[in-house]
């Protein structure tokens, strides 16, 4: 779909106009200069691709709430990464899996933070304690404080919400 000439120039003016400051906000943050400059662009990228840019009323407030989605994002899925490569290093050699299954299943683990993107903030982390660190519904529930009934609705719905957005 190719966008009309006047979205286009909004979205320019938008960029040329903010992403000098939306940059620097971002360095001062992260404190490196080229994880600023991708979350900038990915930051733009995003309000491209959503057709937005002409219905912003305050850019840089909404851009910052973007870049911090972007980071919360990233954040999410280096940690995913990281507990996944940790428990592979504590794996003995022969059960170990090779690189081309590694891959796979990092990329069905960014699959899986994708669809639990959409989720709220403990019906995804009961997904995750339950599924990263094998918790059950009691530990869990005491956890994040709550039931163990509510943790088996959470982890219902976490499940069913990743199954459908997953095929």
């Amino acid at each position: 779909m190719t966008q009309p000439d006047s979205e286009i120039s909004e979205f320019q003016a938008l960029y040329s106009e903010h992403h000098g400051w939306l940059q620097v906000w971002l360095r001062r943050r992260l404190g490196n200069s080229s994880e600023a400059a991708d979350i900038a662009q990915d930051t733009f990228v995003n309000v491209l691709a959503s057709d937005k840019a002409r219905d912003i009323r305050e850019p840089r407030p909404f851009l910052a709430t973007v870049a911090r989605n972007l980071i919360s994002h990233r954040l999410r899925r280096k940690r995913l990464e990281e507990a996944y490569l940790e428990t592979l290093a504590n794996l003995p050699e022969a059960q170990a899996p090779s690189p081309e299954v590694r891959w796979l299943a990092l990329e069905a683990l960014q699959e899986i933070d994708q669809a639990l993107d959409g989720l709220p903030a403990r019906v995804r982390q009961a997904f995750l304690l339950a599924h990263l660190e094998g918790l059950n519904y009691a530990q869990i529930a005491r956890r994040i404080g709550v039931s163990s009934s509510s943790v088996k609705q959470y982890l219902t719905r976490a499940n069913r919400h990743c199954l459908f957005s997953l095929k």
